[in-house]
C-alpha cells in the first residue's frame, strides 16, 4: 500500500525537485539547452557552475533578488494581515443569530468557492481602462476614466485587493469553525462577572481562537508568498515588473526573454528555502508559546 505513495510522490514531487536543484548547479539558458532545429539535432553545452547562481542571487549582485523578496513580504503581510482582520470580523458576524444567515454564508464563500482564475480574469474585465464597470461608474457621474493598472503601485494595491477577496471565505470559514467550538459557558460565565463586550473578546474570543489563527496564518503566509495566479493573471506582460513577487519574476526569468533556466531553477530553490525557514521558525515559536 505504500509502495504507490512512494512512486507518485517521487514521480511528483522528488524528480523536478531534484532536478530543478540541479539546474541551478548550472549555467543552461535557453541558448545552451538540448534542442531539435528541423531536423538537426543539437546538443546540451551547459556546464556546472556549482554555487554561482547562489551567490549571484544572496550576494544582490544580480540586483533583483532583495527588491523582490522586500515586495514579496510587504504583499504577504499586508494580504495576510487583511485576510485575518476581515475574516474575523465577517466571522463574528456570521456567528450571531440573524435571518438569511446561510444566504450571507453562501455570497461570502462564493469567491472562495469560484476558481482563481476566473475570479482574476472578472476583476482584470473591471480595472480595464477602456470598458471595466469600475470606469463606467466613474464616468457616468462626469469623472474622467482612470487607468487602473498604470502605474507599479496601483498594479501592487489591485493585486492585494484582488487577492484579499480571494482569501478572505477561506479564513472566514476557518475563524467561524473555531467560535462555534469555544464553549458558551465561558462566555456567560465572563458576563456574570461584568466583563464588557471588548473584554470578552480579549480575554474569551481571542485565546479561543489561538489554535485556528496559528494554523490560517501559517498556511496564509504559505499561500500567499507563492500565489502566482492573481499576479500573473491579473497583470499579464502589462507589468514592469515591479509589482512581480519573487515567484512570479522566477517564472517570467524562465520564459521571457532569454530563457534562463539556471537562475529561475535557482530562484525555486531559495524560495522553498525561505518557506522551509518560515515554517520551522513559526511552529518553534508557536509551540513554545503553548507551553509558557
Amino acid at each position: 500500500m505504500v509502495a504507490p505513495v512512494v512512486i507518485v510522490l517521487a514521480v511528483l514531487v522528488l524528480y523536478p525537485l531534484g532536478y530543478g536543484f540541479y539546474l541551478s548547479l548550472t549555467n543552461a539558458n535557453e541558448a545552451n539547452v538540448a534542442r531539435d532545429i528541423g531536423a538537426f539535432h543539437a546538443p546540451a553545452t551547459y556546464k556546472m557552475v556549482g554555487l554561482d547562481n547562489y551567490w549571484s542571487i544572496l550576494s544582490g549582485a544580480d540586483g533583483d533578488f532583495y527588491p523582490r523578496l522586500t515586495w514579496t513580504i510587504v504583499w504577504t503581510v499586508s494580504c495576510v494581515a487583511l485576510h485575518i482582520a476581515i475574516g474575523m470580523g465577517l466571522a463574528l458576524l456570521l456567528n450571531r443569530k440573524m435571518r438569511a444567515k446561510l444566504l450571507y454564508r453562501a455570497l461570502l464563500i462564493l469567491p472562495w468557492a469560484v476558481p482563481a482564475f476566473v475570479g482574476v480574469f472578472a476583476w482584470r474585465l473591471m480595472l480595464n481602462s477602456q470598458y471595466g464597470v469600475f470606469n463606467e461608474m466613474i464616468t457616468a457621474v462626469g469623472l474622467p476614466a482612470q487607468n487602473w493598472l498604470a502605474t507599479p503601485f496601483a498594479q501592487k494595491v489591485a493585486v492585494i485587493m484582488v487577492n484579499v477577496w480571494i482569501g478572505v471565505p477561506f479564513n472566514m470559514v476557518a475563524l467561524l469553525g473555531g467560535l462555534q467550538s469555544i464553549p458558551k459557558e465561558l462566555y456567560e460565565a465572563s458576563e456574570m462577572d461584568g466583563a464588557s463586550p471588548w473584554q470578552r473578546f480579549v480575554n474569551v474570543t481571542l485565546p479561543g481562537l489561538r489554535p485556528v489563527t496559528h494554523t490560517v496564518v501559517l498556511l496564509g503566509c504559505i499561500w500567499t508568498f507563492n500565489m502566482f495566479a492573481v499576479i500573473y493573471l491579473l497583470l499579464g506582460q502589462n507589468t514592469t515588473g515591479e509589482a512581480d513577487i519573487l515567484v512570479t519574476f522566477a517564472f517570467r526569468k524562465a520564459f521571457t526573454g532569454v530563457s534562463d533556466y539556471s537562475g529561475a531553477a535557482t530562484y525555486g530553490i531559495v524560495i522553498l528555502a525561505l518557506l522551509l525557514a518560515f515554517s520551522t521558525f513559526y511552529r518553534r515559536r508557536q509551540l513554545k508559546t503553548e507551553q509558557a
